[in-house]
């Protein structure tokens, strides 16, 4: 049976921080809060431990991990050549939700990295997870806690949905501040590139590196069997909730015709439709949710209402989309995968 344990994430308790640090030495899987989303967590080092996450994930092989440090200078201990522009990028993110990619050291084994020449290293700012990395004394690799393609948990309870009886302990420190993952560039290209867009943004990222490219993978939907995936996120269906997913985009106006001529189709086929809203439009369907007004509160809120579709049991649901301006960029992503690139310009 997986334990859950509450924790206060100002003041996490040394005793069960210690508690998760021995299970993960002995090449077990725990569950811990980040300041994005809940990770599953195991040793980035020890190439059994890793072989974990992907069967209680059930996430295809192919599909590389982020490897959590507790210190800036860490990443020097798992990546070569390491650029000017990592040493930048530490300086002005880490602690926070930004993933680099570098050249591996052969001390990163290749179940970590699905065999790639490069590792993805992050620090993440959560004091819980932070004190989980320096009291293991190892990196920990972990993608999110969830089941493969599901919507990535920003609540204990999510993970516990999703894994409970396939990891060992599962650290409740409440929900996650950001709601979406970290955002991953790639330094070994030049320039950098974004493999997957999240709260550090590309206006950001541009104010300190200046050139910076987005990958195509970020709005474009390129088939699977023909990509190398150099980050989580950049292939496979992800974060989708049960239902056909519709994300409609467009002036806020537009937005809501075309979603109330979508409900009159559905409701004619005998659908049960729900709808997100940014807006706060009423429209009249079986179940609606408000995502929030401002960018930071869809995404906190976004892989927590769709979750919440599931338990409602809509057919159909019908997201009104955001500009991708800043942390917009991030959301339209999530929704883009979701929805399997079901995107609808009103």
């Amino acid at each position: 049976m997986t334990e859950v344990w509450t924790v206060n994430p100002g003041r996490p308790d040394v005793r069960i921080i210690k508690k998760a640090a021995e299970l993960i030495k002995k090449g077990n899987l725990v569950a811990f809060p980040t300041e994005t989303v809940y990770g599953l967590g195991a040793d980035a080092l020890n190439s059994e431990a890793v072989k974990k996450i992907f069967l209680a994930k059930g996430r295809p092989v192919d599909n590389p991990l982020i490897v959590h440090v507790s210190s800036g200078d860490s990443v020097y201990s798992l990546a070569g050549n390491v650029p000017k522009e990592a040493d930048v990028l530490i300086r002005e993110f880490f602690p926070g939700p930004l993933t680099i990619v570098l050249e591996k050291k052969p001390i990163v084994p290749d179940e970590t990295t699905a065999k790639l020449p490069t590792v993805a290293i992050r620090m993440p700012s959560s004091r819980i997870a932070l004190a989980l990395i320096e009291a293991s004394g190892t990196p920990i690799a972990a993608p999110s806690a969830n089941k493969a393609g599901r919507p990535s948990p920003t609540k204990a309870q999510h993970v516990l949905e999703d894994l409970d009886g396939k990891v060992d302990l599962i650290i409740d420190g409440g929900a996650t501040e950001v709601g979406l993952e970290s955002t991953v560039v790639d330094l070994t290209v030049k320039p950098p590139q974004i493999l997957r867009p999240g709260a550090v943004t590309l206006e950001m990222l541009r104010g300190v590196l200046g050139t910076v490219h987005i990958s195509p993978t970020n709005t474009q939907n390129l088939v699977d069997r023909e990509l190398v995936a150099r980050s989580p996120g950049m292939k496979y269906k992800h974060y989708a909730p049960k239902a056909e997913l519709l994300v409609v985009i467009g002036s806020d106006n537009d937005v809501q015709r075309k979603i109330s001529e979508l409900i009159n189709d559905f409701d004619t086929k005998g659908m049960r439709i729900g709808v997100a809203t940014t807006t706060g439009k009423k429209y009249h369907v079986n179940h609606i949710e408000s995502l929030g007004v401002t960018k930071q509160e869809i995404a906190k809120g976004l892989f927590d209402v769709l979750r919440r579709f599931d338990e409602v049991d809509v057919d159909v649901i019908l997201v009104e989309g955001v500009d991708e301006e800043g942390l917009g960029l991030a959301i339209m992503n999530r929704l883009r995968k979701a929805s399997g690139h079901r995107v609808i310009d009103a």
